[in-house]
């Protein structure tokens, strides 16, 4: 099947995200000319497709490649996913160093998403030496910056106090502008905050919207803290954690197979 694709389409890089969310396949066949033709949006998109398998078949290698080229040229999201597929051996041997070197040129050059990846880098002393404080620099540029998983672990931090002064009532405000953003694991700790403040509805309502946004991992920790709680209407919840666990580990494993 052949699509009469206008060239202002092929070439309008917001143009080719709302036709990947509307027609993939379509979607595909405008990307990769846009791409061919030098359009940064569209070689980064490539690489995500390809790496994805999303309309086009899956080829993680070339995805690399065309990361490569558009970060070459100065995309700093296609440098982030650089990061990402040598962190995760995605296309290319997995190596940490190298995946850290790419989020810090993209975060140096401003981007959020490099931040909390290279600081998630020096929290956990992968690939780099560990340092809390760059650390707790990074999450705090990103969360300003309005990067919503940021924002939570900035609340963590501040929360926490281990390496900066306690400030609850800051940890509670970046807790609540990441649940706002959609962070399902901000969701989780404002929810945390209200039940702990005794707005039992408004805390319920928030772990329900963090369990349907949340990933299977977060979902099997989640359960295990709300089995916790010592107020019943927090442990009912741990029953819906349990049955979305398993609704979502069942669909993994027919997408898998």
């Amino acid at each position: 099947m052949s699509f009469q694709l206008r060239r202002e389409e092929v070439l309008d890089g917001d143009h080719l995200k709302t036709m990947l969310n509307e027609s993939p396949a379509r979607a595909a066949q405008a990307i990769l000319i846009a791409a061919r033709e030098g359009v940064l949006d569209a070689q980064a998109l490539l690489g995500q497709i390809l790496l994805d398998g999303r309309g086009i078949e899956q080829d993680q290698p070339l995805a690399v490649r065309w990361f490569e080229i558009a970060a070459q040229h100065g995309h700093l999201m296609a440098r982030n996913m650089l990061g990402r597929c040598h962190e995760h051996g995605w296309g290319s041997p997995a190596d940490v160093a190298i995946a850290a070197r790419h989020y810090r040129i993209a975060a140096e050059a401003g981007l959020d998403w490099a931040m909390y990846n290279l600081a998630n880098l020096l929290a956990t002393g992968r690939g780099v030496i560990g340092d809390q404080a760059q650390a707790l620099t990074l999450y705090r540029r990103a969360a300003e910056l309005g990067h919503a998983k940021s924002m939570n672990l900035l609340g963590r931090y501040l929360e926490e106090g281990s390496i900066c002064s306690v400030d609850s009532m800051a940890a509670h405000d970046w807790y609540r502008r990441s649940a706002e953003a959609g962070d399902f694991r901000g969701q989780f700790s404002y929810a945390s905050i209200l039940v702990d403040q005794t707005r039992m509805a408004e805390g319920l309502a928030w772990y329900r919207r963090a369990m349907l946004g949340g990933n299977l991992a977060f979902l099997k920790v989640a359960t295990q803290t709300l089995m916790s709680s010592t107020d019943p209407r927090v442990q009912a919840l741990a029953g819906e954690y349990q049955l979305r666990s398993q609704l979502l580990s069942n669909s993994l494993s027919v997408h898998v197979a």
